[in-house]
């Protein structure tokens, strides 16, 4: 019997990928290499900020602090979300209104900072359906490891069998799959690989469809 649903964030309940891809831009840029939204996509959508600086900083072979690079970031992306804005995505709030109402138990699990998701969510009044909320300092272990939706399940007291994750991310659909908990993805900047695809319950064209997929179970 399905109890929980387990979202991820950025991407999924958030249009924020895209300004994530401007901090990466300006941060590899100033080093006089180019960086594309492929370049973007291909490595980095799900995983943990300081795990991708230091991927960044191995590929590129740059010296610098991962600590002050850390804090750049998140001055960069506070700075693009207050001049472009952060939406919720396509169905976010009906999504979750309906969980509520039909006592489904609800949890976020998030590579993000634990204030970030907090200020975001509140910011668009979706924070207080959350039964539980799973950060990436919860976590010594990020997306693709499956820790983060162990923990998640912990919370909430129920089995992975009796939950579902909803990912945007080939990160995410592994680590949701290595936890072995179904997994249903709504794709952002892109389709997931064949690979990952198959790892899915199903490829939905947006949050809406969850409503669809619960009703018929």
């Amino acid at each position: 019997m399905l109890k929980a649903v387990i979202f991820d964030m950025d991407g999924l309940l958030i249009d924020s990928e895209v300004i994530s891809y401007k901090c990466y831009k300006k941060l590899i840029e100033s080093y006089g290499y180019s960086f594309t939204m492929d370049d973007y996509v291909k490595d980095y959508p799900g995983k943990q900020l300081k795990v991708s600086l230091q991927f960044i900083k191995e590929h590129y072979h740059l010296d610098y602090d991962i600590e002050e690079k850390f804090q750049l970031f998140h001055h960069l992306e506070q700075k693009y979300m207050k001049e472009d804005g952060v939406q919720l995505k396509k169905g976010t709030q009906e999504l979750l209104k309906y969980l509520q109402e039909h006592g489904y138990s609800i949890a976020l699990a998030t590579s993000s900072l634990s204030s970030r998701a907090h200020s975001i969510l509140d910011e668009h009044d979706v924070l207080h359906y959350f039964d539980e909320m799973i950060c990436g300092s919860d976590i010594s272990r990020g997306k693709p490891f499956p820790d983060i939706f162990f923990k998640a399940c912990e919370r909430l007291n129920v089995l992975p069998s009796e939950a579902i994750v909803l990912e945007d991310s080939e990160a995410g659909i592994q680590a949701a799959y290595d936890a072995h908990i179904p997994v249903y993805c709504i794709p952002d900047l892109k389709q997931p690989g064949k690979e990952y695809a198959q790892k899915t319950k199903g490829i939905l064209s947006s949050l809406l469809d969850v409503i669809t997929i619960l009703e018929n179970m």
